[in-house]
């Protein structure tokens, strides 16, 4: 599990397929904790205009054996800057991917993103019921506003 990215110089994947995910051993193993990344200027493009899509992404997760190293999370997200997908697709894309590769205990991802033709769109997903003992705090992104 040697890391691809950390320590070298990585070029940004043209795609999210290409962007390689760098998982290391938890250095924590026997406790229950929670991680969590926030990327607060998340790009993508609409599949219909081509134009660009702005979000707030909250990833939080439960380690298990392994933890996501954060250049290649950084990496993976920035690929999707010339993706063309729907705020759905991204959003769950990248926790479904998360979760199948890290296979962590748990985790939930919100996907906040600003309005498009005057409607924020917000999406969630999770991966189950959170461990019992796990300390789940709030997301910390409040519902768009406008100019209000």
């Amino acid at each position: 599990m040697t890391p691809m990215h950390l320590g070298q110089t990585s070029a940004l994947p043209a795609t999210p397929e290409e962007a390689v995910l760098d998982y290391v051993p938890n250095p924590r193993p026997g406790s229950t904790y929670l991680v969590r990344f926030a990327a607060p200027e998340f790009t993508s493009l609409c599949p219909v205009t081509g134009q660009p899509d702005f979000a707030h992404l909250v990833i939080d997760y439960a380690p298990g054996k392994t933890i996501v190293e954060s250049k290649s999370l950084k990496l993976f997200l920035g690929s999707f800057r010339n993706h063309a997908g729907f705020h759905e697709d991204c959003t769950v894309g990248i926790g479904e991917r998360l979760f199948e590769e890290m296979q962590p205990r748990w985790l939930r991802i919100g996907g906040y993103w600003y309005p498009r033709g005057g409607i924020p769109i917000d999406v969630f997903w999770q991966s189950g019921t959170p461990p019992a003992s796990l300390w789940l705090p709030d997301q910390g992104v409040a519902p768009y506003r406008g100019r209000g």
